[in-house]
Order: structure tokens, then sequence, then C-alpha cells
């Protein structure tokens, strides 16, 4: 029997260049990290991405991939951000 999703939000926010949709999706994939959804734009120069993924096949918890993507973040020049989905959906509540 499978286990239930493990939803988890990434938010990826900064100048946009080159590559940044490749280097996070190249992270999720090598720690097996299924994209459940994806939205991206573009503004002003500005890139933005919101990525619903399920953490439940990834041999890594959940505040280590988010300290990772933190840090991966770093090095390519944006700002990543990790909200479990419940968490995300209390702070999003009207």
């Amino acid at each position: 029997m499978e286990k239930a999703v493990d939803k988890t939000i990434i938010t990826v926010v900064g100048k946009d260049t080159v590559g940044i949709i490749a280097k996070v999706c190249t992270y999720l994939a090598d720690h097996h990290i299924n994209v459940l959804d994806i939205s991206q734009t573009i503004i002003q120069g500005f890139f933005n991405m919101m990525m619903i993924v399920d953490l439940n096949t990834s041999q890594k918890p959940f505040a280590e991939c988010a300290k990772e993507l933190e840090e991966l973040g770093g090095k390519i020049g944006v700002t990543i951000k990790c909200q479990r989905e419940e968490i995300f959906d209390m702070m999003h509540r009207i």
C-alpha cells in the first residue's frame, strides 16, 4: 500500500536568469521528489515560480530538503522557500 501524498509548496522568486527551472527540477529529480503542479511567470525581469511537490518518495526529510533548496537558491541568485501544504493553507486562509 502506497503512503499518502506528502504535499509541500515550493516558491522560487528572484531576478530572471537562464536555468532556474532546470536547477530546481534537477534537485527534485535527484531526490525522488515528484512535481504535482507548477506555475511560473516572469514579470519585468523577475522570475516567480510556485510548485506543489510530493515528498513521499524522497529519502530526505522535509527540513533537510528545505535547507538544501534554500542553499541552492543562494547559489543561483533566487529565494527558495518550502512550506508544508497544511501550514501554507493555514497562513492563507480568509
